[in-house]
C-alpha cells in the first residue's frame, strides 16, 4: 500500500491531529497577514484570540501554553512592543501587572476570529452537524484522557 492509498483508519490519531491543526493555523495566519498583522509571534493568536474573542484572562491563556516563565514573559513583551497589548501596573497590587488589548490587539483578535470561522464554515460543508458534534466529543474525551494521565504523574 502506498501513501496515496491510505485511509483515515490507516493513520494514527496523533498524525491526523497534527495535520488537521494546520487548517486553523493557515487560515489564521492568512487573515492576520492580509490585515497587516504579519508580526504576531507564534502563540500570539492564542493569547490575542482568547482575550479578545472569549474574554479569557491572559494569565490563564499563558498558563495553558505550558511554556517556561521566561518564554511567557518574552511572548508578552513582544506583544506589548508590537502594540497588541498594553501593560500597566495594577493599581490594587503594585507588584502585579495588568494586560489589556490595544486597538491593534482587538483588530488582530477579529482577524483571528475570522480565520477560525472560515475553517468552521468549510468544515460544516464537509461534516454533518452530528459529525461536528462527534468531532468535538472526541476532542473533549482526549482532553479528559490527558488530564487523567497528568493526575497519575
Amino acid at each position: 500500500m502506498n501513501e496515496n492509498e491510505l485511509t483515515a483508519d490507516d493513520i494514527v490519531i496523533p498524525a491526523l491531529m497534527r495535520a488537521a491543526r494546520g487548517a486553523y493555523s493557515k487560515a489564521i495566519q492568512t487573515r492576520l497577514s492580509t490585515a497587516g498583522f504579519e508580526d504576531v509571534p507564534r502563540s500570539g493568536p492564542y493569547v490575542l484570540g482568547g482575550m479578545g474573542n472569549h474574554g479569557i484572562a491572559p494569565e490563564s491563556l499563558i498558563r495553558d501554553l505550558r511554556v517556561s516563565k521566561q518564554a511567557a514573559s518574552q511572548l508578552i513583551d513582544t506583544l506589548v512592543v508590537r502594540g497588541y497589548l498594553d501593560r500597566q501596573i495594577n493599581p490594587d497590587d503594585r507588584r502585579r501587572m495588568t494586560l489589556e488589548l490595544t486597538n491593534r490587539g482587538r483588530a488582530a483578535a477579529a482577524a483571528i476570529r475570522a480565520g477560525v470561522e472560515e475553517v468552521d464554515t468549510e468544515l460544516a460543508t464537509i461534516l454533518s452537524p452530528d459529525g461536528i458534534a462527534a468531532l468535538r466529543a472526541g476532542l473533549v474525551a482526549l482532553i479528559e484522557v490527558k488530564e487523567r494521565m497528568e493526575q497519575r504523574t
